[in-house]
């Protein structure tokens, strides 16, 4: 034995580690939060001679600056520098993908360029203090040569104002399938946007370093990608930008992207003058300059027999993605990969139309276009369901993918759905909920109740995991064991409150058979973990937990070998077990078997690396396999609407979720209910409303309504008993961040059920939100 001469540490026999995988555990900032003691980038301590910065906004939606007089913002109190894009040393520009984004309108003194939407940002101010930054940024005197904006869908249909040629998916001949159909219908939906609304907005701090290194504290998602558009903005190598995020206060998507262009104004304020820089958006700011959720307008045509199965369907998504691309030609595609929904279609066609508008560059949200895809395929459902007079549940059960094996599993881009359990979760929510006895009530009620109706809707979500653009699906991470048995690691995954940090610490425990309170996460940060992909596409769990998986499977190899040597017994001989590893039997603390391998010169460190299996995806052919499992959930919501004044309550939600083998069910369980609030949100009260001249009115919580607790209905979620991932992700789990918010959806569809209970006939044909106003105006179709 080695170490001759110590008295071995004898651990007490437990069978399992505290805290670990598939237990409820508390978010690890949750005392934090509540307290308020948990840092964001604001509550830093600033160093000492930091700048505060704030942008100056453009006052018009279309047009070019002719002239920009900057001087009085110069002499304003407390100024110290304002840079335009004269004063970038590298590119200008911050568009992730696609290089169409100037960071500043203003060109230089006196000149300017082009301007694409009201509140576009023209130069950077640099002061004192907050206050004075932004004093001095309205005091600019600009001169625009102004033009009639583009701002709707309609309006750049008009205009012709496409970003890149339409794109199609399609299987079958529809047209010949759409003629056969015994039934046709042709509809369209309008959908409206959505505002992230995260808690913490848009910052960024960034202080400069010795030969030229800047360290950029972000609220961002996607560290990396901030690392290189600062990088080229700067002028320099990726390697001499470090960006450091502990935790953002919310993100929904909207910190993708959208956290660059303060992070490199920031920057280039900081290496302009030497000093620590600070860009922190007020909620208005926030809100004006950045993307929003997409809106949408889906034009269908359906075919469909005397029962309602599905035969046929053409689908035009047109999309309003703002002035530059941004993220849309990938959230675009999504919609087009979820305008199936839940749903087998023999013959189907999808085409998509991006459109450029004069307002702020649409981003991604929460669902990255798969809730807009979602929503059109639900309402050809409930259409077809009005129009033959049936029950939508009992269309939807009938259309539903088939389980494995079944004959019809082929989606709309030829890949076989390999884990369908829609029937499932349709069969047993509807059952668990009393559904049919509810409907058989509503419709009773609805009989004797005159300026009231009620509505009633169950509504499944089968959503795609993975990038679709393949390369993105990799992780890496790196993980330490101190000689005291403590582990420190770290990845390249965003904490956002939905709790990634808390489940990947649950993942080293139960591989390295410690206790949770043994595992410290530390700031994700570009230079601990390189090259990483945003924590977005539901995939943060899968691929960061993954990733921690393979480091520490390295490091228990590497011990295993070293233990089976040095004791002289078979490698099948070394179980790491709770607490403890066992070597020919022997029984030691992990502390002090890992104490050892440090004596005996043994690595205590590895990184780990994950790249998801089994996808890929050819764009041109419109074929392949871009999700590596589906995600599925279903939702019944009850409402009501009062006909008079279009005033609408949720009354109550019941909700069914596959998670598989949840990793941590107490926070899979709140971020289903967050989701499905978020989703109703979008579709009843959260209205975006610019005026003729592109600006926007609803720029404040004064006119931009979220749901608040007083809205939330009744709700009772639960996972799903037999859930169990077919596909090998970590620890056989299923992502949950993104698919409960397509179970919003049956909020929607519950009020367009009560608007259809109100005097008239026909199709209510509800427009998104389904806010008073339009409640209304569907009531009158129905009476017209």
């Amino acid at each position: 034995m080695p170490d001759e001469g110590q008295t071995p540490q004898r651990p007490p026999i437990r069978d399992s580690v505290a805290d670990g995988v598939h237990t409820s555990r508390r978010h690890d900032s949750a005392e934090k939060h509540v307290a308020g003691t948990a840092r964001y980038v604001d509550d830093l301590p600033e160093p000492p001679g930091t700048l505060h910065c704030a942008l100056g906004l453009a006052t018009v939606a279309r047009g070019r600056v002719r002239a920009a007089d900057l001087s009085a913002v110069r002499a304003a109190p407390g100024v110290v520098a304002v840079l335009t894009a004269a004063d970038v040393p590298g590119e200008a520009d911050v568009g992730p993908v696609f290089h169409d984004e100037p960071i500043f309108a203003v060109l230089g003194d006196g000149a300017g360029g082009p301007v694409h939407f009201h509140g576009q940002p023209l130069f950077v101010v640099a002061a004192a203090t907050r206050r004075q930054a932004r004093a001095a940024a309205r005091l600019a005197r600009i001169d625009y040569e102004e033009a009639a904006p583009v701002l709707t869908i309609e309006d750049a249909m008009a205009a012709g104002a496409l970003h890149d040629a339409p794109y199609r998916m399609a299987r079958g001949d529809v047209g010949a399938a759409l003629a056969a159909a015994p039934h046709r219908l042709e509809g369209r939906i309008a959908i409206g946007g959505q505002e992230h609304f995260y808690l913490e907005g848009q910052v960024a701090l960034a202080i400069p370093g010795e030969d030229g290194d800047m360290h950029v504290h972000s609220s961002n998602q996607h560290p990396s990608e901030c690392q290189q558009v600062v990088a080229r903005v700067l002028g320099v190598a990726h390697h001499a930008v470090t960006v450091e995020v502990r935790r953002i206060g919310g993100g929904f998507g909207g910190k993708e992207t959208q956290g660059n262009l303060p992070a490199a104004a920031a920057a280039l304020v900081a290496r302009a003058t030497g000093r620590p820089a600070k860009l922190c958006f007020d909620r208005d700011a926030d809100m004006i300059v950045t993307g929003k959720r997409h809106d949408f307008r889906i034009d269908y045509e359906v075919g469909f027999d005397g029962e309602g199965r599905l035969l046929a369907m053409r689908v035009a998504q047109h999309a309003r993605c703002g002035w530059s691309r941004d993220l849309s030609h990938a959230i675009c595609d999504r919609a087009m990969f979820h305008a199936d929904n839940a749903y087998y279609l023999p013959a189907v066609e999808i085409e998509s139309h991006r459109w450029r508008t004069n307002t702020a560059s649409n981003t991604a949200f929460r669902g990255f276009g798969g809730p807009q895809g979602m929503l059109g395929m639900e309402r050809v459902i409930d259409h077809v369901a009005a129009h033959l007079g049936r029950d939508p549940l009992a269309l939807r059960r009938l259309n539903a993918y088939d389980p494995p094996g079944g004959a019809r599993t082929v989606t709309p881009y030829h890949m076989v759905v390999e884990d369908s359990v829609i029937g499932e979760l349709l069969d047993e929510l509807a059952e668990r909920s009393g559904y049919a006895a509810r409907r058989t009530e509503i419709a009773e009620w609805n009989a004797g109740s005159a300026l009231v109706k009620r509505g009633i809707a169950l509504t499944p979500v089968k959503f795609g995991i993975s990038f679709t653009m393949t390369h993105l699906n990799q992780a890496g991470a790196l993980v330490h064991i101190y000689q005291d048995g403590s582990v420190m690691l770290n990845h390249g995954g965003i904490e956002m409150g939905q709790g990634l940090y808390t489940k990947v610490a649950q993942v080293a425990a139960s591989a390295l058979g410690v206790d949770l309170a043994d595992v410290r996460i530390t700031a994700t940060r570009t230079d601990k973990v390189p090259n990483t992909s945003a924590t977005a596409a539901s995939s943060g769990s899968d691929l960061n937990g993954a990733a921690v998986q393979a480091a520490c499977d390295t490091l228990k190899a590497r011990l295993t070998g070293w233990a089976a040597e040095a004791w002289g017994v078979p490698a099948e001989a070394v179980a790491f077990l709770p607490g403890r590893v066992s070597v020919g039997g022997e029984e030691i603390a992990f502390a002090d078997f890992v104490a050892r391998a440090y004596r005996a010169r043994v690595s205590l460190s590895a990184t780990g690396f994950y790249a998801t299996p089994e996808i890929g995806w050819d764009r041109a052919a419109g074929r392949g396999r871009p999700f590596y499992y589906f995600a599925c959930g279903a939702a019944v919501t009850e409402a009501a609407v009062d006909t008079l004044t279009g005033e609408s309550r949720l009354l109550r939600a019941d909700i069914l979720q596959d998670v598989g083998r949840s990793l941590n069910p107490a926070l899979d369980l709140g971020q289903i209910e967050g989701g499905y609030v978020q989703g109703a949100g979008w579709l009843t009260t959260e209205e975006l409303v610019w005026d003729g001249a592109g600006r926007l009115r609803t720029h404040a919580p004064s006119t931009y309504k979220i749901p608040t607790a007083g809205d939330w209905p009744a709700m009772d979620i639960r996972l799903w008993e037999k859930g169990m991932n077919r596909a090998l992700t970590i620890r056989r789990s299923k992502a949950v961040g993104e698919p409960p918010l397509m179970l919003g959806i049956s909020a929607f569809l519950a009020l367009s059920d009560a608007v259809a209970a109100a005097d008239g006939a026909g199709y209510p044909a509800l427009d998104a939100p389904a806010t008073p106003e339009r409640l209304l105006a569907a009531i009158a179709r129905r009476r017209a």
